[in-house]
């Protein structure tokens, strides 16, 4: 009964479930001897704001992030800037213009008027989708070495991560293991770039 509580309570978190992988790379000789519960089960759990604050991975994409979120916002400022400065001068100059000229002009500007209206909804849709992409790539680069990982060191029956619990013993935790590991895989692929 006490086995079924666990794994319940382990489908209910955030986990990360190991799988057979037949890749040693990511052999640890210092890896943490699993904690065994009194059911057999071997858990430990990653604390993956401390995870994904030493991921060197996850910090530059972050930076990557702010580079272009700065970039859209400037972007869509320029355009907003653009406007204003043509509808100002149509202002000041659109009574030297001809009858069909004005009518040009105002066409022109009450459409672009209107593109300033979505515009900045279609730069946050694109900062968004660039986040979740850019998301999906970190945490599938961490499940894939977390399973490798674990297949080649304590094969754990399951890892969670500290955010759902209000305690875990400490001798559970191998988040360090973990960002090592990572950054070290990371560092060879950024030196082949």
């Amino acid at each position: 009964m006490k086995k079924n509580t666990i794994v319940m309570i382990a489908a209910g978190l955030l986990m990360l479930c190991t799988t057979a992988c037949n890749n040693n790379t990511k052999e640890n000789p210092n890896a943490t001897a699993p904690v065994v519960s009194e059911n057999g089960l071997k858990i430990a759990y990653i604390d993956t704001d401390t995870l994904l604050a030493k991921y060197q991975y996850a910090i530059d994409m972050q930076k990557e992030m702010e580079a272009y979120t700065e970039k859209q916002r400037s972007y869509g400022q320029q355009q907003v800037d653009a406007f204003q400065r043509d509808y100002n001068n149509y202002l000041q100059n659109g009574s030297t213009m001809t009858l069909t000229q004005q009518q040009q002009k105002e066409a022109e500007l009450k459409t672009r008027a209107e593109k300033m209206q979505t515009l900045e909804q279609e730069l946050m849709a694109k900062i968004a989708e660039k986040q979740n992409a850019e998301t999906l790539k970190i945490m599938n680069a961490i499940y894939a070495f977390v399973r490798e990982y674990n297949e080649a060191n304590q094969k754990f029956d399951v890892i969670l991560t500290k955010q759902a619990t209000l305690y875990m013993n400490s001798g559970m935790d191998i988040t360090n293991e973990i960002v090592e590991g990572l950054n070290a895989e990371y560092k060879k692929v950024k030196s082949k770039e």
